[in-house]
């Protein structure tokens, strides 16, 4: 994970437990209180909830336009550099799954070959 998204998990964790600890201690005060004190303390609660749940939403759709972006990046690097996705793709084949040499080398052969029969046929 990036120092960035950590960062901002940290503090969307820190946020959560600020507005949880509040509202324990706002739902503490109302169950004391009786008639219109008690209805302020529970329309607070709600009103502390309902920013909670706004801000998480607001990180959610951060979190989703940034992983949409790494996913465009991604498609867009591979169609502009088959041939190095196909290495990239062999290399933690290799060192990550431990996948045998020959098992890779016919997958890269494959994957040149119909690679090769797909850019001729659409020319």
């Amino acid at each position: 994970m990036t120092d960035k998204s950590e960062g901002v998990r940290e503090k969307l964790v820190d946020d959560f437990a600020a507005v949880l600890g509040e509202a324990e201690e706002m739902l503490k005060r109302a169950a004391n209180e009786t008639g219109e004190k008690a209805r302020d303390l529970r329309t607070q609660v709600e009103t502390k909830l309902l920013q909670a749940k706004l801000r998480y939403q607001e990180i959610e759709g951060q979190a989703l336009d940034q992983a949409k972006a790494a996913a465009r990046a991604t498609d867009d690097y591979v169609h502009d550099h088959p041939w190095q996705s196909i290495g990239i793709a062999a290399a933690i084949a290799l060192f990550r799954y431990k996948v045998g040499v020959i098992p890779v080398i016919l997958a890269c052969a494959v994957a040149g070959f119909l690679g090769g029969l797909l850019r001729y046929a659409f020319l």
